[in-house]
């Protein structure tokens, strides 16, 4: 039987936990002229549009969200459903809810604080993974991808910001196939931080460093749980950036999806701030002791 009433519990401890630290619940729309242009992410189209206008739900509800935080909102959190295509497996389905939040005038540590707080509340101090028991009480380790690429794969830092910049099917696969194994065999939840400036595209870029930038993921038990920034708020930069991640989706034949000008017109009127993105379905098995996301929803997407 499906874990329907854990997932109902821990849904509202979230919602606790947020309005406990002062966050404002929202609700952005699920419809949007431009669903990111992450290479790595593809978005369901919706036929025909509004008036004739391409429209496309939701990979995540970021843009609108930082129209919001361009408004004054100070702390924001947003409990809602994306949708990505050809995301399917054990810890992945088309159709899934995000806790997505940001704070206004704060930088990446108070996020990541939230994170771990939130995680180490709803797991009791422990969440479970394939039946073993990983240790989330705070302060968990940091760890930053060069430092990992160097322990588990034996990578200079050199060859690590090289490889993400100019070989991106040798930086992933020794993630995949080196790195992540190894987060996976960590007794304790750990967050990989400091990620090669070209796999941040929506980060700033850290102080004093800038082949790296202020982007975080928690990895319990080598399930990742979550993807955090500290926000770029540089419309210039960020209009840059986009532009790149257009050109590389069509030289990979993906499709290509329009620029938000709101949102980058949004950017100038934000503060440094900081945000994350975290998958309750992942969250939520792993606090029940379930196997695969499916368990812990009602119906997933070879379900309905």
């Amino acid at each position: 039987m499906k874990k329907l009433g854990d997932r109902a519990r821990i849904l509202d401890a979230v919602r606790g936990f947020f309005a406990s630290r002062g966050f404002l619940e929202v609700h952005t729309p699920l419809m949007v002229p431009s669903p990111g242009l992450d290479v790595h992410l593809d978005a369901f189209e919706l036929a025909g549009g509004d008036r004739g206008s391409p429209r496309w739900l939701i990979t995540s509800p970021e843009y609108q969200m930082k129209r919001l935080l361009a408004d004054g909102w100070a702390r924001i959190v947003e409990i809602v459903s994306c949708f990505r295509r050809d995301e399917v497996g054990d810890w992945h389905n088309p159709e899934f809810t995000m806790v997505e939040w940001y704070r206004r005038s704060a930088d990446v540590e108070e996020v990541m604080r939230d994170t771990e707080q939130l995680v180490a509340a709803v797991g009791d101090g422990t969440l479970h993974v394939h039946g073993r028991a990983v240790d989330v009480l705070p302060p968990l380790d940091r760890l930053s991808v060069c430092e990992a690429f160097r322990r588990f794969a034996g990578w200079t830092e050199a060859q690590t910001l090289d490889a993400a910049a100019t070989d991106e099917d040798s930086y992933f696969r020794v993630l995949v196939e080196r790195v992540e194994p190894a987060l996976a065999r960590l007794e304790r939840g750990t967050f990989l931080v400091d990620y090669p400036a070209p796999q941040a595209s929506l980060a700033r870029r850290k102080p004093g460093n800038p082949r790296v930038a202020e982007r975080f993921e928690l990895y319990v038990g080598g399930v990742e749980l979550c993807n955090g920034f500290g926000e770029l708020v540089d419309p210039v930069e960020q209009r840059a950036r986009l532009d790149s991640d257009r050109q590389r989706r069509h030289a990979l034949g993906l499709p290509v999806y329009p620029i938000d000008e709101r949102f980058l017109d949004a950017l100038s009127r934000v503060p440094a701030s900081a945000g994350n993105a975290l998958g309750f379905d992942r969250l939520v098995a792993l606090a029940s002791g379930a196997e695969r996301v499916g368990d812990v929803m009602s119906m997933t997407a070879d379900e309905v």
